[in-house]
């Protein structure tokens, strides 16, 4: 698919989920479970202690797979960057760690997004953080100004992984690190999953294979590099995202049985 046609896709997706938190503090379901509270992709990803203090409407708009705040132990001073930060709860719960003396960027296509992401920010007072608007292919930071970059299930929405993982490495400092949620395909996949755009926008899609992830960050000249798949998907779960997408439910759930997992993905940048 082109570039065009599913950036449009994901920012009119992502766009109306924000403005559906702004007016009625809910998610709306209006496309593959993939996107909606209590399915098995986003629900129980972060701690109440983690949530404890934060705006509700950045617990809200949590549409991950992961927690990548979790992945590595973030350093009072560091700073850090959020590829597609959405609402922002990781950003924020990066802030908390780094500390007054240190900054954390989040990066967002999507100005409704963004204006609830910057909301948020006032809510929770975390005068650390500053959010741009941009894609995750074209990172607005200097050469080497990065101690670690993080994001949570929004590599698997670009068309162009590679380049993504190419400025990823721009942007960090040397012994700089990557660690982040995605999910990951784990064999093949039928063809009609990888047309159904509703799937791309609901981040399963697009999913790279798990070799395949790591074979692109150590092309992009990342070192000590790991996939780590932690939630992996059977069919009932692929029965529920599959109905969404007006699929063969029954033709196609046992092909991906097991194929798709959250995965931990962490990589260094050599010194």
């Amino acid at each position: 698919m082109a570039d065009n046609t599913v950036r449009t896709a994901v920012r009119e997706k992502y766009g109306a989920i924000a403005e559906s938190i702004k007016t009625t503090g809910k998610t709306s379901c209006c496309g593959p479970i993939a996107c909606c509270g209590g399915d098995p992709i986003t629900s129980d990803l972060y701690s109440d202690a983690e949530k404890e203090d934060l705006p509700s409407d950045a617990v809200a708009a949590s549409l991950g797979c992961g927690n990548p705040t979790a992945l590595l132990q973030l350093e009072p001073g560091q700073t850090v960057l959020d590829l597609g930060s959405g609402g922002g709860i990781d950003v924020l719960l990066s802030a908390r760690r780094v500390g007054p003396a240190g900054k954390v960027y989040g990066l967002d296509m999507t100005d409704e997004m963004l204006a609830l992401a910057r909301e948020n920010q006032r809510k929770a007072g975390a005068g650390n953080v500053e959010f741009l608007k941009g894609t995750i292919e074209a990172i607005l930071l200097p050469d080497r100004s990065v101690d670690v970059i993080i994001s949570n299930c929004v590599i698997n929405l670009s068309t162009d992984k590679d380049a993504v993982l190419r400025e990823s490495f721009r942007v960090l400092k040397p012994g700089g690190r990557f660690a982040v949620s995605d999910v990951v395909v784990r064999g093949d996949v039928p063809a009609d999953v990888r047309r159904s755009m509703e799937l791309w926008v609901g981040c399963i899609a697009g999913a790279l294979d798990e070799r395949d992830y790591a074979l692109k960050l150590r092309a992009a000249g990342f070192a000590d590099v790991e996939v780590e798949p932690w939630r992996i998907y059977h069919v009932e779960e692929a029965r529920a995202f599959l109905t969404e997408s007006g699929l063969d439910v029954d033709r196609l759930a046992s092909d991906i049985d097991g194929r798709f997992a959250s995965a931990f993905i962490r990589a260094r940048k050599p010194e």
